[in-house]
């Protein structure tokens, strides 16, 4: 028997009353949203978190947003699902009817894969998704047999369910766009997957603050505008490069009991990482 992990219950009635609305055909906007994945590393048996975020978002905004991301439940399966600062736009409070929740997620680690989708009935649209950024963060774990080196990828995709319930025929596009009256207005998707590799974070070096596997000027220069604007380029930013928790981690080399790190990340490390690299300090 499938067995089936539901995050949040009601999706299953938002998307039927998407699925049998009745709406005109859509009308292209002419202009693209970027969905992306970001990639993880982690031991096997271990957690690992990535960003589902979305960027070139048009002024008009995204009303709803339907989608899926697969990935191999022979190495991972998805323990948790957190909406993201992007999707936080207020609509849950001001659409009175309260009915179905504005942010969705359900997830079948049997299947293989996660459905996440965002909509809302407000004419308003200032309710409406417009702020590049983290849709969601998805929170999993690496199977205990997993190999070492082998990749988990994290694929965007067309939600999986039925296109009615009165249909066997799939869906076969992402839904991202807006209402216009009674006229549905889509936006092309440009998908960019992720992925989780099975390894050592011993591979990380201190000071590695943008987990590229390597100490470099762009490290500081993270930690700096995490520093100056925490909201976008924080552990939760908005940015799509904003510092990781792992990076965050790794970014910690100065302060603390022993000047090596331990009372979090401040403008300090940053300049301890420069000083590494022109040679003024040995080790982090």
């Amino acid at each position: 028997m499938k067995t089936k992990k539901v995050v949040v219950g009601a999706i299953a009635a938002t998307m039927l009353s998407l699925s049998v609305c009745p709406i005109a055909p859509a009308a292209a906007a002419g202009e693209t949203v970027q969905i992306s994945v970001s990639k993880a590393e982690a031991e096997a048996g271990k957690q690992f978190t990535v960003d589902v975020s979305l960027a070139d978002i048009p002024s008009t905004g995204i009303a709803t947003l339907d989608f899926a991301i697969e990935f191999d439940n022979k190495v991972i399966t998805i323990d948790e699902v957190k909406v993201g600062a992007s999707a936080k736009t207020g609509a849950d409070s001001a659409d009175s009817t309260g009915e179905v929740p504005v942010f969705d997620s359900a997830v079948y680690n049997d299947e293989g894969f996660v459905e996440l989708l965002w909509t809302t009935g407000l004419d308003d649209s200032s309710y409406y998704m417009k702020k590049d950024g983290v849709f969601c963060t998805i929170t999993g774990t690496v199977a205990s047999t997993a190999a070492e080196g082998k990749v988990a990828d994290l694929k965007v995709v067309p939600s999986k369910r039925n296109l009615n319930p009165d249909s066997s025929d799939k869906i076969t596009s992402i839904s991202c766009g807006y209402f216009n009256g009674d006229e549905k207005v889509s936006y092309t998707v440009k998908a960019n997957d992720g992925s989780v590799t099975v390894g050592s974070e011993d591979k990380f070096p201190r000071g590695d603050a943008n987990c590229s596997g390597e100490v470099k000027m762009n490290d500081a220069v993270l930690i700096m505008q995490m520093v100056a604007n925490a909201d976008a380029y924080g552990t939760e930013g908005t940015d799509s490069t904003h510092i990781t928790e792992k990076g965050y981690k790794l970014a910690d080399v100065a302060g603390g009991d022993n000047d090596k790190g331990g009372d979090g990340v401040t403008s300090r490390d940053a300049l301890r990482i420069q000083e590494y690299l022109i040679g003024k300090v040995t080790e982090l």
